[in-house]
Formats: structure tokens, C-alpha cells, sequence
């Protein structure tokens, strides 16, 4: 999902700072009791402190080394490394809790609840940003391309619906099943479409596999940390798509020649996407990164 700054950022970070500021408070009384005083509250604050930075930084290293820039895939052994990394991060890790609300926005019960996103790092090789949907949030249907997203469900509840495109890469100059007569229409077959609650494994999309175009739906408050390499960019002709999809049985076929019986013999239940412009109801803002620093050195 392409992240652009909006209005209302400066409202939500101060929400976010006096809420961590809230949240920091109660630590610092439950430590001193633990701690007979607070020395020893303190001494294991501050290894809880040094421990979530440590993850957050091993992540972004792995990251640096892993992703390549684009036209490049991680290899497997590479991924099955940054898979088992966000499978193991927690919410503290990147400065979350589950009592934090600043996802649970005040427009939460609106039609169209606005979405927050962070930014921990990004360059031309990957980007790590982390999203917040308040419940009934919604990233519609959107592509990745020529991208590898990790994602990983920090917090909360959510429905995912993803597909892959039948044809990846269709010829122009050959008739494909895959293109209906109008040809505005692509079809494309379905990869997940199911709830998904944290903490669960992180999901991996490559730029033609694991449902490269996706839609988040968020059933309770969710954060998501999403891995993507590379990141957009329209300089390099890796913009952001949306999409909105079609039953495959609302268009015909049958003129156009082509044998879909081999996808469909494989199980793949079927959709045409169409390409939209961005919805005008999506709503987005940005904040600040207040989690455990990184170093780039």
C-alpha cells in the first residue's frame, strides 16, 4: 500500500506521545513496587528497553542485507530468515502495547474510519512501515509490483482477500483467456480470503505469487508491520494500483477461445480485477516513528 502524509497526522501523534507518556507512567509506578524502591524496576526496564531495540535493529540488518533493489527476489533461505524474525517480534518491540487507542481514532464507528501509518525506515532498497486500523478500516484492493512484502500482524484482527493474477505476464499480441472482451477486465485467481488473528505467522507476497494484489479489513483495532522491498516508487514505475473485483461467472469467455479448464481443475476460485482510481473515501495519515530507534551505520 502506497503511504502519503494527510491531515489530522499532527492530531493523532499527539494522541500517540500522550498515550505512550500514559503508558510510560504506569511502568515506571508498577517497576518501583516490584522493585522495593525502583532499582531493580528500573534495571529490568531499561534490559526490556535494550531487547526491543536489539530486535527492531537485527530486523532492519537482516533487511539491508536481504533486500537487493529492484528487479531482485529474496532467495528462500533469505526469506525463511525474515519470516522467522517478524514471526518472533512482538508489539514492544517496535514500542506497541495492546492498551495503546490511538488506532481506535475518534471517526472509528464512521463509514470510513481514517488509517494511520509510521514510517521506521525506508530507502531505495525496502521500507518498514507499520499500519494502524481502527475496526471497519479498510486498505482496499491493491498491487504490489515488481515487490516482496513481509507482513506481519502485530496487533488485533483482521480480514485478508488476495489474488494472483492467472496470466502474469500476458503476450498483447496473443488472444489470452485470461482478458475478457472488455479490456478493462483481468482475471485473476484467488489466494486467501480468511480472518486472520494475532499473534500469527507472517504472511510473504512476491511480485507474481502469494497474492501480490491484497485487501486488508480490519475486524478489531489492528497494527500491521509491513516489510516491502523494494518500496514504491513512480520515478521507477512502481505506483500503486487499486483494484475492484468482479465474479468470474459476470463475464463470459466462451467467444474468445482459451481453455480454463486447467485453472479451474487446480481449485483456484476466480475473479476479474478492474482498475480504479484510489477510492476517494480512503482516508490516511501519517506520524511519527516512536518506537526503539535504529542505527544505519
Amino acid at each position: 500500500m502506497k503511504v502519503e502524509r494527510g491531515a489530522g497526522g499532527v492530531e493523532v501523534e499527539v494522541a500517540v506521545a500522550a498515550e505512550a507518556e500514559r503508558t510510560a507512567k504506569r511502568r515506571r509506578v508498577a517497576g518501583g513496587r516490584r522493585g522495593g524502591g525502583g532499582g531493580v524496576g528500573r534495571r529490568a526496564r531499561r534490559r526490556r528497553v535494550q531487547a526491543d531495540a536489539a530486535a527492531v535493529q537485527r530486523l532492519f540488518q537482516a533487511c539491508r542485507a536481504v533486500f537487493r533493489g529492484p528487479g531482485t527476489v529474496p532467495k528462500p533461505a533469505e526469506v525463511h530468515l525474515l519470516r522467522a524474525m517478524l514471526d518472533r517480534m512482538r508489539p514492544g518491540d517496535v514500542g506497541l502495547s495492546p492498551d495503546l487507542k490511538f488506532f481506535r481514532t475518534r471517526d472509528a464507528a464512521e463509514r470510513t474510519p481514517t488509517i494511520t501509518h509510521t514510517t521506521i525506515y525506508k530507502c531505495p532498497d525496502f521500507s518498514m512501515v507499520i499500519f494502524f486500523l481502527p475496526p471497519n478500516a479498510v486498505i482496499p484492493l491493491h498491487n504490489h509490483p515488481g515487490m516482496t512484502v513481509f507482513s506481519k500482524l502485530l496487533l488485533g484482527s483482521m480480514h485478508i482477500k488476495s489474488y494472483d493474477w492467472v496470466d502474469p505476464d500476458p503476450d498483447p499480441s496473443v488472444s489470452s483467456c485470461s482478458s475478457s472482451s472488455n479490456d478493462q477486465l483481468r482475471l485473476a485467481k484467488l489466494v486467501a480470503d480468511d480472518v486472520f488473528t494475532a499473534p500469527c505467522d507472517t504472511s510473504v507476497l512476491y511480485p507474481t505469487t502469494g497474492g501480490n494484489m491484497h485487501r486488508f479489513t480490519a475486524i478489531a483495532p489492528c497494527a500491521i508491520l509491513d516489510i516491502l522491498g523494494p518500496p514504491y516508487s513512480i520515478e521507477e514505475d512502481r505506483d500503486c494500483t487499486y483494484y475492484t473485483d468482479i465474479p468470474y461467472t459476470h463475464h463470459s469467455t466462451a467467444d474468445e477461445g482459451g481453455d480454463l479448464t486447467g485453472v479451474e481443475q487446480e481449485g483456484c476460485r476466480l475473479a476479474w480485477l478492474k482498475e480504479v482510481d484510489m477510492p476517494r473515501e480512503l482516508k490516511m495519515c501519517s506520524v511519527h516513528y516512536g518506537g526503539p530507534p535504529i542505527s544505519d551505520k
